[in-house]
């Protein structure tokens, strides 16, 4: 029977896909038994990432893992879904025939189907696998905007708002869970209504989650420099419960890369908003991306690239090297950084970033925060600022001599301060 099988889901990528695979398991919960363990599954579910050429790698070692397992018998079925499986469907089909079914993005009742575990019922039925205090809550899915390196056009389709009510009913639903703090996502959280509503209405959406009885954070990912809705700041200085923190990838500063990219956006108008960021919303922390070795970009272009980064002295910084991509518009322009150059480029700039944020750190030494936690240990406690993302962001670590647990708030005082971490005590 069904009810007695045992299912694994592996999630690889963006907290998009995590978001996918919890609504799955959240529709798997009355005909599955769901496990951790690969080991002692019948079943495994493939969630794929295919945004660049390391993702690409790694979801296909995933799959051949799985493939490896049902050889031995170890396994009876494998399912793979997800960006990877949308983009190169047939192509995987043909090379790896061990695969019961492969699904794109966006086939969640094809998946159930397949595994006799229908009919696809309400998104919003969710089976957490973060930990219980923190969820991410997509807004909408797919991107309109035409940048030429990106593919998740290509795999995730157009732009799709979901209705303002849905979103809300599913943030109660979290916050009657347990979830303390909400992650705000999208491709492009920005563009938020626009298909939908005629208009952006990103920040009219921040306001009615900041209402939800039981949310203390939430925490906005994922915001578009082009054309960024201005009354988001507006919505900063309103809503308490909104945290001071803003993910907004910027990926270069030179107008020739710029301008090849597509991104819609000058130097000029990039720096211009983020310093408007910074002093319109005191206490922000600034989260960005960049990208390194695009076709075309010089030492000068580089050099302008460190200066940037010394200049807007982001608080969290991620730099990725540029996977050529199939299918983007970019993809023409060939891949002429050689790769050892692409490498120097990105470990150039975080050794820029360690040293600006481990100053930033130092500054706290001495201060009293308040913190999220979200690791119990023996000796010690694992937590978060309101300026930190899980996963992503650095940690802070808590002696406490209080009988502490995670998804609890804390004020602790910082002791001690590193490149990526804090540490504080009572």
């Amino acid at each position: 029977m069904a009810s007695q099988s045992k299912i694994k889901v592996v999630t690889l990528g963006c907290p998009k896909n995590i978001v996918d695979s919890e609504y799955l398991l959240g529709q798997l919960d009355n005909s599955f038994q769901i496990t951790d363990d690969i080991e002692e599954t019948d079943t495994v579910v493939i969630n794929t990432c295919g945004f660049i050429q390391d993702a690409k790698e790694e979801s296909i070692d995933a799959i051949l893992e799985a493939v490896d397992k049902k050889n031995r018998g170890v396994i009876r079925k494998i399912v793979v879904m997800g960006c990877l499986s949308e983009r190169f469907k047939n192509e995987l089909a043909s090379e790896i025939p061990e695969v019961d079914f492969f699904f794109g993005t966006n086939q969640l009742a094809g998946v159930l189907n397949s595994l006799n575990a229908g009919p696809f019922q309400h998104p919003g039925q969710r089976h957490l696998t973060t930990p219980s205090h923190y969820a991410y809550l997509k807004i909408s899915e797919g991107c309109d905007n035409p940048c030429s390196f990106c593919a998740i056009p290509l795999m995730r389709g157009k732009h799709r708002s979901r209705p303002v009510e849905e979103i809300v009913q599913e943030a109660h639903s979290l916050a009657e869970k347990g979830v303390k703090e909400l992650i705000v996502i999208a491709q492009d959280t920005t563009y938020y209504g626009l298909d939908f509503y005629n208009k952006r209405q990103l920040a009219a959406l921040l306001g009615k989650l900041d209402d939800i009885d039981g949310i203390e954070w939430i925490r906005l990912l994922y915001a578009y420099p082009a054309k960024f809705p201005t009354d988001v700041i507006d919505a900063f200085q309103k809503y308490r419960k909104l945290c001071r923190y803003i993910d907004i990838p910027v990926q270069h500063c030179s107008d020739d890369i710029l301008k090849s990219m597509r991104r819609g956006i000058s130097s000029k108008a990039t720096r211009e908003l983020l310093l408007k960021l910074k002093s319109e919303i005191p206490g922000l922390a600034l989260r960005s991306t960049l990208i390194v070795g695009y076709p075309g970009e010089t030492e000068d272009h580089f050099k302008e690239l460190c200066d940037f980064v010394e200049e807007m002295q982001f608080h969290r910084l991620g730099v990725f090297v540029y996977s050529q991509e199939e299918g983007t518009a970019a993809y023409d322009l060939g891949d002429p950084v050689p790769a050892e150059k692409k490498q120097e480029r990105q470990a150039a700039i975080m050794e820029i970033q360690k040293r600006i944020s481990e100053k930033r750190n130092e500054t706290l030494i001495g201060k009293t925060l308040k913190i999220l936690i979200d690791i119990q240990d023996k000796n010690y406690l694992i937590g978060r600022t309101e300026w930190d993302a899980p996963e992503i962001d650095q940690e802070v670590i808590v002696y406490s001599r209080k009988p502490l647990k995670a998804g609890t708030f804390h004020s602790a005082v910082i002791s001690d301060a590193a490149e990526y971490d804090l540490t504080a005590s009572d």
